[in-house]
């Protein structure tokens, strides 16, 4: 009897692993710049209070706001971010949200990192390091939580929200990239997201 609950139970695991994975398969998308515009950053002109988010404190460094491409995403559960950050997302504006561009370039993620490699550049190197960046959300409410689980990659999003750097007590510190200029270590966005919402699939 306890064989039997146990092949049971497992059978419904592999049922519910290759559901889910049928329905986060990649969004497939026509050749085409679907988010031809740069994330906008607005620049507080004062500081502003905190917020608080478990024993957390975030720092709102400027407004962020931004349509772009998901070029990958990756999920997290036991590094040190994870409570704040469940999810990173690799994103893409400008050429690089063209599936004729896309097609060209190998997109991994992994470790809080977004990488790329090519056999050959379907646009010139920098572009690709400026049209698209690796950005760690913080999801500010439930719902928010909830969307950002169901994002896929080949998904148009619109976020709004704010670029912040996050200190919790013993001198653990995450701090947003402020330019999209940046490579390497140190130039992930960190995204309070306020708002997000997945354009509508072809």
């Amino acid at each position: 009897m306890l064989r039997k609950i146990i092949y049971f139970a497992v059978a419904v695991l592999i049922v519910l692993m290759v559901v889910h994975k049928f329905s986060m398969r990649p969004v497939a998308r026509s050749d085409g710049v679907l988010a031809p515009d740069a994330p906008l950053q607005t620049d507080f002109t004062t500081p502003q209070p905190p917020l608080h988010m478990k024993d957390a404190s975030l720092e709102p460094l400027a407004k962020f706001a931004l349509t772009a491409r998901v070029l990958s995403r990756d999920d997290y559960h036991f590094d040190a971010g994870a409570y704040l950050s469940p999810t990173d997302l690799a994103l893409g504006w400008g050429r690089m949200s063209d599936s004729a561009v896309l097609r060209h370039i190998n997109i991994q993620q992994g470790v809080r990192f977004y990488t790329w490699n090519v056999k050959t550049f379907p646009i010139p190197r920098r572009e690709i390091e400026t049209h698209s960046a690796n950005m760690h959300m913080i999801p500010a409410n439930s719902e928010v939580a909830r969307e950002l689980k169901q994002v896929r990659v080949g998904d148009l999003v619109t976020l709004d929200g704010l670029l912040v750097e996050a200190d919790r007590p013993g001198g653990w510190r995450w701090r947003s990239s402020l330019t999209r200029d940046d490579t390497g270590p140190g130039a992930c966005e960190l995204v309070y997201v306020e708002d997000l919402t997945i354009n509508p699939r072809p």
